[in-house]
């Protein structure tokens, strides 16, 4: 689509998890919006239900001194202060089982009561109980489960049974630290606790993005991403250069010379600022032709518009797009750009319906139009229509056979379709397209660039690299090729050096390049440089292009701050590299 980069990683994982879950080989997509979406959280081990009450607190696997069931001593008196707490809370758990808790919180607090203090094992599994018979008096729930993990800073039920409660609370921060405890202690191995960090790294994604994005200061995106942006029309009227009749008459004999235009058109002043590469000035000069009402008044609101999208204001840009699709007498071709524009924006927007409405009016006003039918076809990809998205880039190839963007990407479709789907014969088939499509279009960077991918989900390492070699050849200045390549040293030689010299030389060729900044985070983590990696995920928030990709960063920045919590208080560290 219109949009940028790409935000899931192959692995299946959210990327929160990446930053959480070490030791994992790190693949993190192919350059480009259109890449398959593949957040679902996998099925693991240990789905079920936590059971309460218990008898002792629960043991961590591999452990030293895990807590088992108090043994009776032949020598211990019978009543004995421990032996009376036991039965009370054996008399409680009857009362939990019953529903009565209120009697069972009785006998909790006499269990407590009565429970010598040097047996914080037996105790802190008291106040355990307790909290569970408390059911939802959240803010008790939360009192005596940080009683129970005071005694037992590893009780894994103390720990998630206080996130819960402290998500009903609204205290995202607190629950999130704990889930994370829980998640590094379970070794990420129960699907109850990821959803729980998930939806609540979500939850203060969203909120954080949502203040700091209204509030930001608008920042161009650097020269490549733009003209990477705008390579991806083909039928794009605004991104043309001058044409000899919008040139003055002295300037239309110049031949490889930027055109000198009217003073008095506004528009045709941006689009000399556009071939010079003077990105900053554009929406200026646009929104002096629109105030005057000038002749090119369609064309400035489109370029404005598509300059708002890609500075991040959405807001800014509706309005205009709005008008332009609204103009029955403009330029069909400009109408149909504006709602491919608007459909991605409402896709950046998770508004999957909005979107596919405006790219069906698009096909519908202008049905000749190639890219109209190649940016539905990344919308449906995303949507997980592939046959659809088949469907519409070979209608862009039937209209531009030359366009091999859109041969690429349909074997991209037609493999992930196939590897998803387990077909090893068709997975082979769309390979084979791959090496057809780049022998036949050899200067096309995003052929090799999807070719690499594949190849890398196949393991196909060596080949990959040489795509990506391919790549930086073609387009030395796309830092995102490098960021892709320095990955695959993680994942295919583990070699850590290479893989951060590679990413650091993205960071150098665009120091505006989130993804880079975004993976370089991701690494960090990993490493166990949590602070380094924090600052880095703050520089990507800082960059980002949405709303949306800038809640999914915060998420990332979130999950490394609660490592950081874990480990001061609790010593706490998932494995590094």
């Amino acid at each position: 689509m219109a949009a940028s980069k790409p935000v899931e990683p192959q692995s299946g994982l959210p990327r929160w998890q990446l930053a959480l879950l070490v030791g994992t080989p790190i693949v993190l997509g192919v350059g480009a919006v259109y890449l398959w979406n593949r957040s679902r959280t996998k099925q693991r081990k240990g789905t079920g239900e936590r059971k309460t009450p218990e008898g002792s607190a629960s043991p961590v696997q591999g452990q030293e001194g895990a807590t088992r069931e108090p043994e009776q001593d032949a020598n211990q008196p019978l009543c004995c202060p421990l032996d009376r707490a036991q039965a009370a809370k054996n008399k409680g758990n009857k009362y939990f089982k019953a529903g009565k808790y209120e009697n069972a919180i009785q006998c909790y607090t006499e269990a407590i009561a009565l429970c010598p203090k040097e047996n914080k094992s037996d105790l802190s599994t008291f106040y355990q109980n307790r909290a569970a018979a408390y059911e939802q008096q959240w803010t008790e729930v939360v009192q005596d489960c940080s009683q129970a993990v005071e005694l037992n800073p590893r009780y894994i039920k103390a720990l998630f049974r206080r996130a819960k409660a402290l998500e009903k609370l609204d205290n995202r921060k607190e629950c999130l630290e704990d889930v994370t405890a829980v998640c590094i202690l379970e070794a990420f191995q129960n699907q109850q606790s990821m959803l729980l960090a998930d939806k609540v790294l979500k939850q203060l994604g969203k909120e954080k993005a949502k203040e700091k994005y209204k509030n930001r200061e608008p920042m161009m995106p650097s020269p490549q991403f733009i003209k990477s942006y705008f390579s991806s029309f083909a039928d794009d009227i605004i991104s043309q250069p001058l044409q000899k009749g919008e040139k003055k008459d002295e300037d239309k004999d110049k031949e490889g010379e930027a055109a000198e235009v009217s003073e008095s058109s506004g528009y045709l002043k941006a689009k000399q600022y556009m071939e010079e590469e003077n990105y900053d000035k554009i929406i200026s000069e646009c929104t002096k032709e629109i105030e005057s009402c000038g002749r090119y008044t369609a064309e400035a609101l489109l370029l404005r518009a598509t300059f708002y999208l890609l500075i991040g204001n959405a807001t800014g840009a509706q309005p205009d797009l709005d008008q332009v699709i609204n103009m029955q007498d403009a330029n069909v071709k400009l109408r149909a750009n504006a709602l491919i524009k608007r459909g991605s924006m409402y896709m950046q927007q998770q508004e999957p319906m909005l979107s596919t409405q405006d790219f069906n009016m698009a096909a519908e006003i202008d049905t000749r139009n190639p890219d109209v039918y190649h940016h539905r076809g990344q919308l449906k990809i995303l949507l997980d229509q592939v046959d659809e998205a088949v469907g519409d880039f070979d209608e862009c190839i039937l209209l531009r056979p030359d366009s091999a963007l859109a041969q690429a990407q349909k074997c991209f479709a037609l493999y992930r379709q196939a590897y998803t789907g387990n077909n090893p014969s068709q997975v082979q088939t769309a390979m084979d397209g791959f090496e057809d499509v780049t022998r036949r279009f050899p200067k096309c960077a995003e052929g090799y660039a999807l070719y690499a991918q594949a190849l890398t989900d196949q393991q196909q390492f060596g080949k990959a690299d040489e795509m990506y070699d391919k790549c930086i050849e073609l387009e030395p200045d796309n830092a995102t090729t490098y960021v892709h390549k320095g990955l695959l040293q993680l994942q295919w030689k583990q070699d850590l050096d290479l893989g951060l010299e590679l990413i650091s030389k993205a960071i150098e060729i665009d120091n505006k390049c989130d993804f880079a900044y975004e993976t370089m985070g991701t690494i960090e983590v990993q490493r166990g440089n949590l602070d380094k990696a924090i600052d880095m995920f703050n520089k990507a928030i800082n960059l980002a292009k949405s709303e949306m990709e800038m809640a999914h960063l915060y998420s990332l920045c979130d999950a490394a701050y609660a490592q950081t919590e874990v480990a001061r208080k609790y010593g706490l560290k998932p494995p590094t590299l």
